[in-house]
């Protein structure tokens, strides 16, 4: 397949010594834990709990000990929560003990997506990568790249956990030529982030991922010239349709 404009040049793909280490999402990964986010539970005394950001439903019904599990508490909010079990707003009131009544809650998928409550004007995306610098800017031109650059770099050592941007859905998990080893995430709003030149991918295509979980580490496959995170947000999910990812950052209240 012809190398669009504007991407890394093909990079060799690793030989089998240096196959990448994975690990397979479990059945039932769309309602994983997040790695943060998670608020501290309060039930109230008629047995309620209302949604905090970060919250699944599997970590409610562990810290609330909810007979049935995460598919129990489901089953008994499906009329508050709608039909996406991994959709649940910031503010929606879940009943613990039995079926909640219909119209004492509600989602709102745009806030559910990221699990944040954008009301309050709280951050609805993190970054990539911790203790990070940054080096190639979106648009940067140079000769490791045909026509401008997609994304923004950051050089950090291999093995720096890298986090998903936002909750969504994972859509690519594998190689990529001159990307290297990629994990592509579909969010809320419509939008995909990119990770690129991975060491590790720790997720698997399918799988739901909170804001700020890891998905990866960090590494130098690909077309590099040393270990960095190629972060990038496209409008579909595959290259070609790349935006700004800095100022999708900003937009979601997060300074890069």
């Amino acid at each position: 397949m012809p190398s669009p404009h504007g991407r890394h040049r093909a990079a060799r793909r690793p030989g089998s010594a240096r196959k990448l280490a994975t690990r397979a999402s479990a059945a039932g990964a769309t309602l994983a834990l997040p790695v943060i986010g998670a608020s501290t539970a309060f039930a109230a005394e008629d047995a309620t709990y209302t949604v905090a950001a970060g919250d699944t439903l599997s970590v409610i019904a562990a810290e609330q000990d909810v007979d049935g599990g995460w598919k129990a508490l489901y089953e008994d909010n499906r009329s508050v929560i709608g039909d996406d079990p991994n959709l649940i707003a910031p503010g929606t009131e879940l009943s613990l003990d039995g079926p909640a009544a219909a119209g004492s809650g509600g989602t709102d998928a745009d806030n559910a997506s990221y699990g944040t409550d954008t009301t309050a004007d709280a951050p609805t995306a993190v970054m990539p990568v911790d203790g990070s610098t940054p080096t190639a800017g979106y648009e940067a031109s140079g000769a490791n790249w045909e026509n401008g650059h997609t994304g923004q770099d950051w050089s950090v050592p291999t093995g720096t956990t890298v986090k998903a941007a936002a909750k969504g859905t994972v859509v690519t998990a594998g190689w990529d030529d001159s990307f290297g080893y990629e994990v592509v995430v579909k969010h809320g709003d419509g939008d995909y982030t990119h990770y690129a030149h991975l060491s590790q991918i720790d997720v698997s295509v399918g799988a739901s991922v909170g804001m700020g979980e890891a998905v990866a580490k960090s590494g130098a496959t690909g077309n590099v010239t040393g270990p960095h995170l190629h972060f990038e947000v496209r409008t579909t999910p595959e290259y070609g349709s790349a935006k700004d990812p800095v100022t999708w950052l900003k937009n979601h209240g997060v300074n890069a």
